[in-house]
C-alpha cells in the first residue's frame, strides 16, 4: 500500500533547513533563467523576480534579443542576455556557449519559450555541458521537450527539479496517472529528479503535500512563480528536495495571503512573488 503524503508545515520545513542567507551576493548564489521569447518576455521576468525573493544573490535573465532592452529597463536588478530567435521571436536553441559563460549554480529553463523543437536544442546542447555543481529546473515548453525526448533529462539526474501541471505529468508519463500524488511519484522516479505538482512534492524522501493554497493560484504567471521561487533557492544552494518543498508552500501560503487582501481569485502573480519574502521570513 503506498503511503500517503506527509503534510508539509513550518515544523516538517525545519527539518528540511535552507542554507544560511549570509554574505555578500555571491555567497547567495547565481540564478540563470533560460525563457522569454518576444511575445513573453513577462514569463522570464516573473521567474527571475521570485528568484531574487527568496533570497538568490545574483540574477541572469537570458531572454530573446529583441526585448532584452526593454526588460533590462523594467528589471535594474537582473543582468539580462540577448539570444538569437526566429522570424516569429522564438528562442534558438544553438545558445549554449552564451549560457555556459554565465556559470549559473541554479538554471531554470523554460518560462516564456515559445518553440519546442528548439528549446530541445538548447536542453541536448547546454545540459551535458553544465558544471557537475549546477541545479536544474525545467518548467512550461522545456517540459514538452522532455516528453518528447526524455533521455535529455539525464546529464542532470540527482539535481534536477521539474514543475509540471497535471496535464504536463500525462505528457512526461504518456498516460493519466491515477492520481495527483502518483503522477508526481512516478515522475520523480522515471527522471530521478524532484516534482512539484499541484501541492503534491515527491523525491527520494518520499512525498509530501502542501494543503495551503485556492482558486486565486490558477493564474497566468503563477507557475513561473513558483519555479522561480525553487530556482532561487537551488541558486542559495538548497538540495532540490528542500527547495521544491519550500518554494512550494511560500508559493501556495502567498497566494492564501494574497487572497484575504485582494479576493480569492482576480490577484497577479506579480503580487505572489512580492509576498514570498515575507512568508520566509515568518517561517
Amino acid at each position: 500500500m503506498t503511503r500517503r503524503p506527509d503534510h508539509v508545515s513550518p515544523r516538517l520545513l525545519r527539518r528540511h533547513p535552507l542554507p544560511t542567507a549570509s554574505g555578500g551576493k555571491r555567497q547567495r548564489g547565481s540564478l540563470l533563467v533560460v525563457g522569454g521569447s518576444r511575445r513573453t518576455p513577462g514569463a522570464a521576468a516573473l521567474t527571475g523576480l521570485a528568484g531574487l525573493r527568496v533570497g538568490a544573490g545574483r540574477l541572469t535573465l537570458a531572454i530573446a534579443a529583441s526585448v532584452a532592452s526593454p526588460l533590462a529597463v523594467a528589471l535594474p536588478e537582473a543582468g539580462i542576455v540577448g539570444l538569437p530567435e526566429d522570424p516569429a521571436g522564438s528562442v534558438l536553441g544553438d545558445c549554449a556557449e552564451t549560457l555556459l559563460a554565465e556559470d549559473a549554480d541554479a538554471v531554470v529553463i523554460g518560462p516564456g519559450l515559445t518553440d519546442i523543437d528548439q528549446t530541445a536544442v538548447l536542453l541536448r546542447e547546454l545540459l551535458p555541458r553544465l558544471c557537475a555543481h549546477t541545479a536544474v529546473a525545467l518548467d512550461a515548453f522545456a517540459l514538452g521537450a522532455l516528453a518528447h525526448h526524455p533521455e535529455l533529462a539525464e546529464p542532470v539526474a540527482g539535481r534536477l527539479l521539474l514543475t509540471p501541471n497535471q496535464t504536463e505529468v500525462g505528457l512526461l508519463l504518456g498516460e493519466e496517472p491515477r492520481n495527483e500524488a502518483a503522477g508526481a511519484r512516478e515522475t520523480a522516479r522515471r527522471f530521478d529528479a524532484v516534482v512539484s505538482c499541484g501541492g503534491i512534492v515527491a523525491g527520494p524522501d518520499g512525498a509530501f503535500r502542501v494543503r495551503a493554497g485556492g482558486p486565486g493560484l490558477g493564474t497566468s504567471g503563477s507557475g513561473d512563480v513558483l519555479v522561480g521561487a525553487a530556482g532561487g533557492l537551488l541558486a542559495r544552494g538548497a538540495a532540490p528536495q528542500t527547495a521544491a518543498l519550500w518554494a512550494t508552500w511560500l508559493h501556495h501560503t502567498a497566494g492564501e495571503r494574497v487572497a484575504r487582501r485582494v479576493g480569492p481569485v482576480g490577484f497577479l502573480a506579480r503580487e505572489l512573488a512580492d509576498e514570498l519574502a515575507p512568508r520566509l521570513a515568518q517561517a
